[in-house]
């Protein structure tokens, strides 16, 4: 029988919740929202829609490896050379790329409670357990995180806005960390939402801090809508991007992601108006948890993660809102088992939420705090 590392027996692997059609099915429902991955529930730009289908006919070839033009595109915005800019399926991947090239065993890595899971499972599966320093009032703890650094630190993962709590931490946090941090100690800024807030005047765009020893990570899969084809970028000094160019796999992303990623890139109107429908949804969400006194974090990005007074009652209201055709995300996995995420959808969707979590709190008797 083959056997495999303790560190991969016993990782927890990504949950990444249940599809529509699996609930649809298990329940016998007609109608099913989901609103627990944080997705763009306007779709794709029609101008990324066309760019997939132009590019159809260059699927027997294989993709760009450096893939050029959509470097070139994000050269122009960000002005950076391409030497700077490295792709992926998705910022998981070049996460995961940058685990493999910069950790050796006995390297530690810091980071928060309470954010992102994939990375906990990235680094456990290197076999590298992530020291996480508790959130303060739900929000990263940089002086904290900061004060935990010793001479073994080799990488320190930072979240803004912060995915499930969806909060920043500000400029003047940022730069009195930094200052903190030594040279050789690589912090990763992942700023998957950063569309959604890159208008606040505290938020610390990673892009404005030209440090060698920072590597930004951004998505299309969230404001841009494009989560289904897989497509992130990174952008770091030349060095750290040519030695992550060694270990990543030589033809992500694919062909009709590139294109796609070039052309969500220029269609200005589609974010906008998709950032508009966003901050409508946020406030109505909060006016429903403030209807029902429930506490809720103020987001910076595309959910509301609200909490409840145990685990129990989160894990009741998940499962009483699956039954009736809504999927939300209860934050177990995230470290945070009394907080609950709802993704902001469309109008119709909110109030289809709205409707099914008035049901489920009468149900189970909820009171007010």
């Amino acid at each position: 029988m083959f056997t495999v590392p303790k560190h991969i027996e016993d990782l927890k692997s990504y949950d990444p919740g249940k599809p529509i059609d699996d609930v649809m099915l298990e329940y016998g429902l007609k109608y099913v929202v989901k609103l627990a991955s944080n997705e763009n529930p306007l779709g794709v730009s029609p101008q990324a829609i066309q760019a997939m289908m132009s590019s159809i006919y260059q699927y027997n070839r294989y993709p760009d490896i450096a893939s050029k033009i959509l470097c070139s595109r994000l050269s122009e915005i960000y002005n950076l050379e391409a030497a700077n800019i490295i792709t992926g399926h998705g910022s998981e991947a070049i996460l995961s790329v940058i685990i493999r090239t910069y950790l050796k065993d006995d390297d530690e890595v810091l980071t928060s409670e309470g954010t992102f899971v994939g990375f906990y499972v990235i680094c456990n599966a290197r076999g590298i357990k992530p020291i996480q320093i508790p959130l303060k009032d739900y929000r990263f703890d940089l002086e904290a995180i900061a004060n935990a650094i010793t001479n073994k630190t080799k990488i320190i993962y930072l979240v803004n806005p912060n995915n499930p709590t969806g909060n920043i931490f500000t400029k003047t946090e940022f730069e009195t960390f930094i200052k903190k941090v030594p040279e050789n100690v690589l912090v990763i800024m992942d700023e998957a939402y950063h569309e959604f807030v890159s208008g606040h005047p505290d938020y610390p765009d990673s892009m404005h801090y030209r440090y060698d020893n920072i590597i930004t990570l951004r998505t299309f899969s969230k404001a841009y809508g494009l989560a289904g084809i897989r497509l992130g970028y990174g952008f770091a000094q030349k060095g750290v991007i040519k030695n992550l160019m060694k270990v990543r796999l030589p033809f992500e992303p694919g062909i009709p992601s590139q294109m796609a990623g070039v052309a969500a890139l220029n269609d200005s109107m589609f974010l906008d108006y998709y950032l508009k429908i966003n901050l409508a949804g946020l406030n109505y969400l909060y006016g429903i948890f403030e209807k029902h006194g429930i506490r809720y974090i103020k987001s910076d990005a595309n959910f509301v993660c609200s909490v409840f007074d145990s685990a129990e009652t989160v894990d009741l209201i998940v499962s009483k809102l699956l039954t009736k055709g809504v999927i939300v995300r209860g934050l177990r996995a995230f470290g945070l088992p009394h907080c609950l995420r709802v993704s902001v959808g469309l109008q119709s969707e909110n109030e289809f939420f709205a409707s099914k979590f008035d049901e489920v709190l009468n149900e189970i008797n909820f009171k007010k705090v």
